[in-house]
């Protein structure tokens, strides 16, 4: 059985225990109780949420813990003796720590996070560098893996690095099963960026968003101007013009920025070839799809796909 220890402080996040979900459908998918969640506090008692419902908890002791959690609030608070001892404890004791969103703040002030690399939410990645320096953060990630440590972005990230979890536990297909369960539209890998494509572009009507989900669902097609012009009900002309003016790009860039993010994404699963991905996203070839990711990205795909294959060997369980 794996236990993990849920950290809590006054006016945590909410949304942060979403990610004990996931372990409860582990646990329902595989019939087992593989996972068991405590939820752990200075002095134990009910712990207000960030929503005001408040939640009962244990106080911090000297049991040990497979996981320990620590949920993330805005703004953290100061943290307590009891909680650096218990986490420094942690980290000594189990086998993995993990921060959640703007958790990183506390796992830093605890001088844990110094010369690793981490993330958190993207509103506060720069203050954690500010105030941190020794802490090599990378705010443009869902989570990062470094040796024992995890930390994740912010909000529904929080799933994103759970599951991450489930998968180095139980494997790939137990953790696709349980995103399954959990009516997720994708699975995301750490490396992908925080903000995604279709929501940056953040068109006003539903017929330039409907041209946009055409796109994501056809990109192996040319998607030229005028295919989907047809599928917004425009013109080429007022197409072009409705679509600059309401997402700030051309049409074509955007198909260019919704294909990068396509095939980071297949690249970031590592089950494909890269000439299968450029084929897949629409590149036609490698080298299209490479002159793509550096205008987008500022990075070739291959220094992504190694970034993502080394995450994934970071996340393996280590042999005691």
């Amino acid at each position: 059985m794996h236990r993990i220890g849920f950290v809590v402080f006054p006016d945590f996040q909410l949304m942060d225990m979403t990610a004990i979900t996931v372990f409860e459908v582990a646990n329902l998918t595989t019939g087992n109780r593989i996972y068991d969640v405590t939820l752990l506090s200075d002095v134990g008692g009910p712990v207000p949420t960030s929503t005001g419902l408040s939640v009962g908890t244990e106080p911090f002791s000297e049991q040990t813990f497979d996981t320990v959690m620590v949920a993330g609030g805005t703004p953290l608070g100061t943290l307590s003796p009891k909680f650096t001892a218990f986490i420094k404890r942690s980290f000594r004791a189990s086998r993995r720590v993990v921060a959640l969103c703007t958790a990183a703040f506390a796992l830093a002030e605890a001088g844990l996070l110094d010369g690793r690399r981490a993330t958190t939410h993207w509103l506060y990645a720069r203050d954690l560098q500010s105030r941190f320096p020794k802490v090599r953060v990378e705010e443009n990630h869902i989570y990062i893996v470094d040796g024992p440590l995890w930390t994740s972005a912010g909000m529904v990230a929080t799933i994103d690095l759970a599951l991450a979890m489930v998968d180095a536990d139980l494997g790939t297909d137990v953790a696709r099963t349980v995103a399954r369960r959990l009516v997720l539209y994708n699975r995301r890998a750490g490396g992908q960026s925080q903000l995604s494509t279709l929501l940056e572009l953040g068109p006003r009507s539903d017929r330039i968003q409907r041209a946009l989900d055409y796109a994501s669902r056809n990109l192996k097609r040319p998607l030229l101007i005028n295919e989907l012009a047809a599928v917004a009900h425009l013109s080429p002309r007022q197409f072009s013009r409705a679509f600059r003016a309401e997402t700030g790009r051309s049409p074509a860039k955007a198909v260019e920025q919704l294909r990068v993010e396509a095939a980071r994404f297949l690249m970031e699963q590592g089950r494909h070839s890269m000439d299968v991905i450029a084929d897949e996203t629409g590149f036609a070839d490698r080298e299209r799809m490479r002159h793509a990711f550096l205008r987008t990205l500022g990075q070739a795909p291959q220094v992504v796909r190694r970034s993502a294959r080394n995450l994934r060997v970071a996340a393996l369980p280590t042999m005691s």
